[in-house]
């Protein structure tokens, strides 16, 4: 295939400004191991982070693949590097490995999706139609976002004097146009602001902090293009976007260990049930989130092994800068396993802390506790390390970690929050005990 002009490339542009960001990256300064052949373009683009951009094209569609943060399809290194090509400037060579790994996935699925059109004919799926989608929810997203951060504003000036009257019903409607952006993600934490509104004593110190990091959200959605990749696909995750299953199996971090349930969370409703299942790995010490969903009414999938088994499996994480949910792609028989090692209540703090660091949504983190025991805190329990430092905990029944430890010291494994702390499993010697 020829070069195409100019003007066909900048056809594919989805507006206006994307063509104009097309051209500015259409100068071969910008570009590293670039090149072209018979099916593909590819090239490595600096951009504001310290590692550049990698791009791909595929002449047959044309398709398009680069790991910017970019929604727009193409994107501007995208545009850049076929002007370039149009340009004559792109060198042949052999394809390297990574676009021919790519390009040969695109085949593969490309088949199949042929084969499932014969199964089902006049349900062809129609990339452009999807492209031209996507850009149009980006709009919709960043009009959402700018209406929103009016609001913050306005916030600011005006104080949250009368706030407790106005609040609820203000957030309601924030949350609904937010759901109307496609931007499901803000949509619930803006929800969750309006529940804070009037809520016991402490309400509006609990308001500010939501509103802080809707706030951080908003900001850092009109950053995307300066944010290192791993907290754009942060920033995208929590604004509501979706990362496809197919794409974590692909293209996902792989880690192999044999990894220890360390407990479980069902939260049950009337439309969704939600599992959260926390696993830790024996040889990495990395945590990992895997999640389970059913509607209202059914069975969620069983569990891969019980809390205190281990599983040795290859997991495949979702990106983003604290990279704690992910897939379990490849699994052996589950295998029985012992107390694991844990934390003091500092300790366990300081960790929460770093992950913050990391990801500041980050809403929950599962932990280890060692040498704890549960006493009471006031009206509520808490747990005690040897120190004298201790978790308090959510509003939850006591009596089975009572019978658990009579007296003695604990190890318990559970999910913290700002809240508190959740116990989801507790160890009798090396007996796991589930909460």
């Amino acid at each position: 295939m020829g070069p195409w002009d100019e003007e066909q490339v900048l056809a594919l542009a989805p507006d206006p400004a994307s063509a104009k960001a097309g051209q500015a990256q259409a100068r071969v300064t910008k570009w590293s191991d670039a090149g072209s052949s018979e099916h593909a373009l590819w090239g490595y683009c600096q951009g504001s982070g310290k590692q550049p951009y990698q791009t791909t094209v595929d002449l047959s569609g044309p398709a398009f693949r680069c790991s910017c943060p970019s929604r727009k399809f193409p994107c501007k290194h995208a545009l850049g590097l076929m002007l370039l090509w149009a340009a004559g400037a792109l060198p042949t060579a052999d394809e390297p490995e990574w676009v021919d790994k790519w390009l040969a996935e695109r085949s593969t699925r490309a088949e199949r999706a042929a084969e499932r059109a014969e199964k089902k004919p006049g349900e062809v799926a129609d990339p452009l139609a999807a492209q031209a989608r996507a850009s149009r929810r980006a709009d919709r997203v960043s009009a959402g976002m700018a209406e929103l951060e009016a609001w913050l504003d306005d916030q600011v000036r005006r104080g949250l004097s009368g706030f407790e009257q106005r609040g609820y019903e203000e957030l309601s409607r924030l949350a609904a146009r937010m759901v109307d952006a496609q931007a499901p993600g803000v949509a619930g934490a803006v929800r969750r602001a309006a529940g804070v509104v009037g809520r016991g004593h402490g309400w509006p110190g609990e308001l500010l902090e939501e509103l802080a990091l809707i706030h951080l959200t908003v900001s850092a959605h009109s950053r995307l293009a300066e944010l290192p990749p791993s907290m754009a696909d942060t920033v995208q995750t929590r604004i509501g976007w979706t990362v496809e299953t197919a794409r974590v199996q692909a293209e996902g971090e792989k880690v192999e260990d044999d990894w220890l349930v360390l407990g479980r969370v069902v939260e049950p409703d009337d439309r969704l049930t939600v599992r959260r299942l926390w696993l830790r790995g024996a040889t990495t010490g990395r945590l990992a989130l895997i999640l389970a969903f059913a509607p209202g009414g059914r069975r969620l999938d069983p569990l891969p092994a019980r809390p205190g088994e281990l599983v040795p499996a290859v997991l495949s994480f979702y990106p983003g800068a604290l990279p704690l949910r992910a897939l379990l792609t490849q699994t052996a028989p589950r295998l029985p396993g012992s107390r694991p090692a844990g934390l003091t209540a500092r300790q366990a703090l300081a960790s929460y802390v770093e992950s913050l660091s990391a990801d500041p949504w980050n809403e929950r983190w599962p932990l280890v506790l060692q040498n704890v025991r549960p006493a009471r805190n006031g009206a509520n329990w808490a747990l005690v390390d040897t120190a004298g430092d201790a978790l308090e905990l959510l509003p939850v029944d006591p009596w089975k970690l009572l019978a658990v430890s009579a007296g003695g010291p604990l190890t318990v494994a559970g999910e913290w929050n700002r809240a508190g702390f959740r116990p989801m499993t507790v160890w009798d010697g090396d007996r796991a005990v589930i909460l």
